[in-house]
C-alpha cells in the first residue's frame, strides 16, 4: 500500500510539474532572443555581400526579415520584466533607425556602381549599429 501511494505521489508530481509550462515572461524572453538571433543572421548575410553579389532584392529581403523580427520583439516587450523591457525597447528603437536609414539608401544614387557602394557602406553601418544596440540584450 505504501509503495502504491509513493508511486501515485510521484506520478501526480510529474503531471503537476509538466502542466506548469512557460510563463508569459519566459515565452516573451524566448521570442526576443529568437528574433535577436535571426537579426544577427540577417546582418551576417548582408555583411557577406560585396559589390559583385549585392542586389536590391537581396538587401530588401533581409531588411524585411529584420523589420519582422523587430516587430516580434516589440510585440513581446509587454510581457518582459521592466529591466528587460527597457533593454529591448532601447535596442529596437536604435536599430530600427538604422534599418530605416539603410532602406532609404536603396536606389538613391544615380549610377549602379554608386548605389552598390552606398548600400555596402550602409550595410557596414547597420552591422555596427546592431552590435551597439543589441549588445546589452543578453540571451545567454
Amino acid at each position: 500500500m505504501r509503495v502504491a501511494c509513493s508511486v501515485l505521489t510521484v506520478v501526480m508530481l510529474v503531471f503537476a510539474l509538466g502542466a506548469c509550462g512557460e510563463s508569459d515572461e519566459e515565452k516573451a524572453q524566448n521570442e526576443v532572443c529568437d528574433a535577436k538571433a535571426d537579426i544577427a543572421q540577417q546582418v551576417d548575410e548582408l555583411t557577406s555581400l560585396n559589390s559583385a553579389t549585392v542586389t536590391a532584392d537581396g538587401v530588401t529581403s533581409s531588411l524585411d526579415a529584420i523589420k519582422d523580427d523587430l516587430n516580434d520583439i516589440s510585440d513581446a516587450q509587454s510581457d518582459l520584466s521592466s529591466d528587460r523591457r527597457s533593454e529591448a525597447e532601447a535596442a529596437t528603437k536604435a536599430f530600427t533607425n538604422s534599418v530605416q536609414g539603410t532602406a532609404s539608401q536603396l536606389g538613391s544614387s544615380l549610377s549602379a556602381a554608386d548605389a552598390k557602394a552606398q548600400v555596402l557602406t550602409a550595410i557596414d553601418q547597420l552591422a555596427a549599429s546592431y552590435q551597439k544596440a543589441f549588445a546589452p540584450l543578453n540571451c545567454d
